[in-house]
């Protein structure tokens, strides 16, 4: 139950931020290919954001990949807890 809850946040925050609308199957095929080492290497890391990018089709800076990057690296979040890098991406305590 809360998977859709937190489903259903993330599609409408990024409709909201990019005015694109994006189904919870585009995000799973994505997801899916997530693993915490991705989050841990840079290279698989900015193909994540690109591939996120792409989806939405809104371009993405190179300054913004290494803003994007930058943040991950630096935060205390445990890559093994994707609820909590959820959380984070959509604002939540």
């Amino acid at each position: 139950m809360a998977n859709k809850d937190i489903s259903k946040d993330v599609l409408n925050v990024v409709k909201k931020k990019t005015g694109k609308s994006v189904t919870s199957k585009d995000i799973e095929k994505i997801a899916n290919g997530v693993k915490p080492s991705t989050l841990q290497s840079e290279a698989q890391l900015r193909q994540l954001i690109k591939q996120v990018s792409g989806l939405v089709n809104v371009k993405v800076s190179e300054e913004t990949i290494n803003d994007i990057v930058q943040a991950v690296k630096s935060s205390k979040l445990d890559t093994n807890n994707m609820q909590q890098l959820m959380n984070m991406m959509l604002g939540k305590k």
